[in-house]
């Protein structure tokens, strides 16, 4: 009992101790926190103006011919000649490759003779269906003179029906013959590889070369590529989050390492309709005058698109910019008093410099350098300047920061 009792004992002096440190901490630190308050800090302010702000969106992407195509045969057969090469133009209707043709030159031979055959065929038909014709008509006649017996009308009138229809397969034959033959001339002129028709007249140079003269080529077997390059397409990716702000026929200003402290003007011409779920971007495509073929498929740029601008708005360095407590603000500096107020701002566009403050209007100096050290109230001093008051009161420091200024670094 009695040692239970000697534990109590010592149980509950270790108890008040721990309450009078416990006590003795909390007063050091509330007049820790209250010296705190008294702490003058430097800063540096910078004063709020008005100015145009513009909100411009930062992408990279890769240039991309505005169309591009293969050449390759519908044949099979040997490269005979390649008559370009990487970097040639080429035009409409142009021929580029020549196959081996002489399989082909026979089978239109043998097609037009097949179709002379079929021609002479016709003829000896009609000649043919004449002759019954007219035995048909004779034996019309005697068996109206009771001359010619019902079974020789019937022989007569099958035979030119006969005939008639031997006529219908020559001609049939004749067409078909007609057929091969452009079919034949058609595969001949496969052994032509020329550069497609149509209605572009842009600037088309040969992008690669596949094949050289002497190999055997299967049908569909790649020989150059086409570029037309008279423009080019940007294509870039654009985030969630700016996607609502591009919109087709926004300018935009490209650059690339190709050509340092150089731009080239473009627009954007279509937006894809999806994101990709994998990355959450969609693709934004850009066209891209290149009338003098410096911009090449295949660089990779920078794309400056500017999504609005705003005019004599009220601006502030983006360092101002400081959150308290969850909430964005400014400290406004009053270099009278040499005090620092935080004021809650809503904020509009902010670009890599400047912020735009929507609301709520202020003028003067905001502070940009020292803020992490202020509360709403806090006395501040700048760089070459005494506190108010003169002289500081017996006690209280102000803090000591190196601030950066024009010629070196200098105690604040």
């Amino acid at each position: 009992m009695k040692k239970i009792l000697f534990t109590l004992i010592i149980l509950t002096g270790l108890g008040l101790l721990g309450w009078q440190i416990y006590e003795k901490a909390s007063a050091s630190r509330k007049g820790l926190k209250h010296e705190r308050r008294k702490v003058i800090v430097a800063v540096e302010v910078v004063l709020v103006k008005k100015a145009s702000i513009r909100e411009v969106g930062n992408f990279t992407g890769t240039l991309h011919p505005l169309s591009e195509f293969i050449l390759a045969p519908k044949i099979a057969g040997r490269l005979e000649k390649i008559l370009v090469n990487i970097g040639d133009t080429v035009k409409g209707g142009q021929l580029v490759a020549v196959l081996d043709d002489d399989e082909y030159r026979q089978q239109v031979l043998q097609a037009k003779a097949e179709l002379e055959v079929a021609k002479a065929n016709l003829q000896e038909k009609k000649s043919t269906i004449e002759n019954a014709k007219r035995e048909y008509e004779r034996t019309i006649t005697l068996r109206k003179k009771k001359i010619a017996s019902e079974s020789q009308l019937d022989a007569a009138e099958s035979e030119f029906k006969t005939q008639q229809a031997k006529l219908k397969v020559a001609t049939a034959q004749i067409s078909q013959k007609e057929a091969a033959l452009k079919m034949a001339n058609i595969r001949l002129s496969y052994a032509q590889i020329q550069v497609t028709e149509n209605n572009n007249t842009g600037y088309r140079v040969v992008g690669e070369r596949f094949v050289d003269e002497g190999a055997m080529l299967a049908p569909n077997t790649p020989i150059v590529s086409v570029l037309d390059i008279e423009k080019l397409i940007a294509a870039i990716h654009v985030i969630e989050r700016d996607y609502p702000k591009v919109q087709p026929g926004l300018e935009a200003v490209i650059s690339t390492d190709a050509f340092p402290g150089r731009t080239f003007t473009g627009k954007v011409i279509r937006i894809a309709p999806l994101l990709k779920e994998t990355s959450r971007e969609a693709r934004v495509e850009l066209e891209i005058p290149n009338s003098q073929k410096l911009l090449k498929p295949g660089m990779f740029v920078r794309v400056q698109i500017q999504f609005d601008e705003h005019k004599n708005a009220t601006v502030v360095p983006v360092a101002a910019l400081v959150k308290r407590n969850g909430t964005q603000g400014v400290f406004l500096a009053d270099l009278q008093e040499q005090k620092a107020r935080f004021v809650p701002v809503t904020i509009g566009i902010v670009n890599g410099f400047q912020a735009e403050v929507l609301n709520p209007p202020i003028t003067g100096a905001v502070v940009t350098l020292g803020h992490h050290l202020l509360e709403d109230g806090s006395s501040i001093i700048l760089p070459d300047k005494k506190p108010a008051g003169g002289a500081l009161r017996k006690g209280v420091k102000p803090d000591v920061k190196r601030v950066k200024m024009p010629g070196g670094e200098k105690k604040s």
